[in-house]
């Protein structure tokens, strides 16, 4: 980590290449051990967040949005978008930059890729519901769309939940063995992956279900008569208005559970269901204010649309591990005058000072 003045007057930077290297030393089932720990002790801090739906700008072809959070000591920011279309173009799917501020002073502490870490987290906050919502003796998991979250799900739930039959399916077969390629080379113990025909033999049988698809409009990749006592499904990939991935037949006959209504209700599946329509806070199950599964035959439901305290609880994951173990850069990103007055000044002496090598 390279720095030519104190931390306190810079901005700790991280690019892609420096999270992956913080995963790298950690491991990534421990990174996502560790990051669904600090979600747990974030969730339980509920009620000191300021919290708002996300902001969102819509086009034809996609979406970008802006997620807001402070606890009144920092505040964070995460900007993603969502453009189905992009894999024409060579494009992720999704993109995302956050940072992390003092309230006190308004000084960004940390500016940071958030596309690789989006996917952790995203992972994390499944695995943490499902802890809190699934069968405690589940095993095998059936995760229908294989795209770019779909490792990061897989390796969550075998870390945490301990999952070890892990059924594929994708309507693009490439995607599902590119998948099982992946989970292959990372050596993770005691974890049987297959490669399915069809959705109905993923999902049959299985104790989860994680629908992560990029599919757009009100799809129904999940259909009412998979339903199996006891499952707990874990609806990823429905995060904005009118994209959905399951059969609305399905919502009264679960126990539905999700992060903040406000936004859930505009973006999740339950978007297809009457205002008034019931779900439980997951913070509320942490915290023991509310009941999760009542029963070994209770279907559950995380309608995960993505909340701005994930990201938050990200960044300031990143910040820390980045801190301890020397990844990252030290920037500018306002002038270091001796008078704060005195801004054109300091750029006039600087005009033709020599770029700093990165």
């Amino acid at each position: 980590m390279r720095t030519t003045r104190t931390a306190q007057a810079r901005t700790l930077f991280l690019d892609t290449p420096d999270v992956a290297r913080l995963v790298g030393l950690l491991g990534a089932p421990v990174a996502l051990r560790m990051l669904t720990e600090r979600l747990r002790m974030e969730y339980l801090r509920w009620p000191e967040f300021d919290k708002t739906a996300r902001i969102a700008a819509y086009s034809p072809q996609g979406v970008i949005e802006l997620m807001p959070i402070t606890d009144g000591r920092v505040y964070s920011f995460k900007c993603v978008n969502g453009h189905p279309g992009n894999g024409a173009a060579g494009l992720p799917t999704v993109m995302a930059m956050g940072a992390l501020l003092d309230c006190d002073t308004g000084m960004v502490r940390l500016l940071s890729e958030l596309t690789l870490t989006t996917a952790l987290r995203t992972a994390a906050t499944s695995a943490l519901a499902a802890l809190a919502l699934a069968r405690p003796d589940s095993r095998s998991m059936a995760l229908i769309g294989n795209g770019a979250q779909s490792d990061f799900q897989a390796i969550a739930f075998h870390a945490l939940l301990g999952i070890r039959d892990l059924r594929l399916y994708d309507v693009d077969r490439t995607a599902s063995l590119r998948l099982q390629r992946n989970l292959a080379a990372s050596h993770l113990d005691g974890l049987q992956v297959r490669i399915c025909d069809s959705l109905a033999q993923a999902v049959r049988g299985a104790d989860v279900v994680t629908t992560v698809t990029a599919l757009q409009g009100a799809a129904r990749v999940l259909t009412a008569d998979l339903l199996e006592p006891g499952m707990h499904l874990n609806a990823v990939g429905g995060d904005s208005p009118g994209k959905t991935e399951l059969d609305p037949a399905i919502l009264p006959r679960a126990s539905v559970f999700v992060e903040f209504p406000p936004q859930t209700r505009k973006e999740g599946e339950i978007q297809q269901m009457p205002a008034d329509f019931p779900v439980t806070e997951l913070w509320r199950v942490l915290a023991g204010q509310a009941q999760g599964r009542r029963d070994a035959r209770q279907v559950t439901l995380f309608d995960s649309v993505g909340f701005a305290l994930e990201d938050y609880c990200a960044l300031s994951f990143l910040q820390a591990a980045a801190m301890r173990h020397g990844v990252g850069r030290w920037v500018d990103i306002m002038p270091g005058q001796e008078d704060p007055r005195d801004l054109y000044g300091w750029m006039l002496a600087h005009e033709q000072a020599p770029a700093v090598p990165a």
